[in-house]
């Protein structure tokens, strides 16, 4: 009896899995309908998921309209929405928020990078030979790596050369300096007391110092309206430190690629430059985030290749397949290098790495191996827009590596794509 019952229900489950078998693939497809579609005016139609005989994606409104029976295309910017109806009846509704057109100029110019750090970065401990012995001045007073000096006896500090008069002036007074620190999100005081070193008979605070940072990147697109910029795609980080440099201001430059050192699986590559003597600084740095370092450039900048202002594409738009670079592998001149998009991520949150890219023009990785560090920021084109920028090289494959997606650079540099306010607002290596 057990027996037949088990044979039974064995067959009901076959046959429940039989009738099912003709609505797999539209409940697949159903649950495939976004909630929610943004889109540009003017630019490609878009399409939805179709599905089926019997089934209408419709709409009734005049901010978009039908092409077919799962495209439609844009006639005006506003809130609009596609109902999808089974014998008359709504059963999915597509909400469609449709923007402005935007565009953008691309950049591919090679740049160097100038920050002053806010205030003072600690990178390091020494100490002092004093007659009591070696001293950590610092480390007593409780002052760590990465840690930022911000005020000294109620005073800003804003570079080194401001620290030493501090010192000396509270040796002679065998006074202990307050000193206002930074670590992460905390800030608090911490008495620091100088040694005089026996060697050289100066006051020391045990403590290595910095206040400004350099190197070379690639600039990623700027605003022809407002000129603010975006570069590099992920943030500046103290070389000793590792941690992010938080900065007072900075400057751009032009930068002039000497040389490549070819990246090798397990060793990046690197391009060799040099910031041009007596150039005139080209833009402000305003901003230095995990999405780059962003500003307002002196002036509009052409890069010789595209310099016509460029659709830009969403997360959600990127598709896989073939795109294009644009990068200096030598001099100033900027040029145009096959990639393919081996994988996007439709984001709706920012976040860092959106896009998985490799390099697959013979002649780049005859010169360059692949992606090498100075090559983050180049921008990523597909289709006639801009979807983003190179950031990171995969270590173990220098021919690949992430991108992230142009509009949370965007957001970053302060322009609301979105419009919401009616105008503009305010381990891997990474590959700069």
């Amino acid at each position: 009896m057990k027996f037949n019952n088990f044979r039974n229900g064995i067959g009901i489950l076959l046959l429940v899995a039989f009738l099912c078998i003709p609505f797999i693939t539209p409940l697949q497809v159903y649950l495939s309908i976004p909630n929610q579609i943004t889109t540009f005016h003017k630019q490609d139609p878009f399409s939805v998921p179709a599905m089926g005989q019997g089934v209408n994606a419709t709409n009734s409104d005049p901010i978009i309209e039908a092409i077919n029976s799962n495209e439609f295309k844009t006639l005006s910017t506003g809130e609009s929405s596609i109902v999808y109806e089974l014998a008359g009846l709504p059963i999915k509704k597509v909400n469609v928020d449709v923007l402005d057109d935007f565009k953008i100029i691309p950049g591919g110019q090679s740049i160097g990078v100038n920050l002053q750090t806010l205030g003072v970065l600690v990178v390091g401990h020494h100490l002092v030979n004093t007659k009591e012995g070696e001293v950590s001045p610092g480390e007593k007073a409780k002052i760590e790596v990465g840690d930022t000096l911000l005020e000294i006896n109620g005073k800003k500090i804003n570079s080194m050369k401001e620290v030493a008069p501090f010192v000396e002036d509270s040796g002679d007074k065998n006074e202990p300096l307050t000193v206002k620190v930074k670590r992460g999100e905390e800030i608090f005081d911490t008495k620091l007391t100088p040694y005089k070193d026996l060697k050289d008979e100066k006051y020391r605070i045990g403590l290595y110092i910095r206040d400004s940072a350099a190197g070379i990147g690639t600039m990623t697109f700027f605003d022809p309206k407002s000129k603010k910029y975006g570069a590099l795609g992920h943030v500046i980080s103290d070389m000793d430190t590792r941690k992010p440099i938080e900065i007072n201001n900075g400057t751009i430059v032009r930068s002039n690629i000497k040389s490549i050192e070819k990246g090798v699986n397990g060793t990046p590559g690197e391009k060799q430059a040099e910031f041009l003597a007596g150039e005139e600084k080209i833009g402000s740095i305003t901003k230095n985030s995990p999405f780059g370092v962003f500003g307002v450039l002196k002036k509009n900048i052409l890069n010789g290749k595209m310099d016509e202002p460029m659709p830009i594409a969403l997360s959600h738009q990127v598709k896989e397949g073939p795109a294009k670079i644009l990068t200096v592998v030598k001099g100033e001149k900027v040029q145009e290098f096959d990639v393919e998009v081996i994988n996007s991520v439709p984001q709706k949150f920012p976040a860092t790495k959106g896009m998985i890219i490799k390099i697959t023009d013979q002649d780049l990785l005859d010169k360059t191996g692949g992606i090498v560090q100075g090559m983050s920021g180049s921008p990523i084109i597909q289709n006639g827009k801009i979807i983003g920028a190179v950031t990171h090289v995969f270590v173990n494959d220098p021919t690949s590596g992430y991108g992230v997606h142009i509009e949370w650079m965007l957001q970053e540099a302060g322009i609301d794509i979105y419009n919401n306010d009616g105008s503009d607002s305010e381990e891997n290596l990474e590959a700069s």
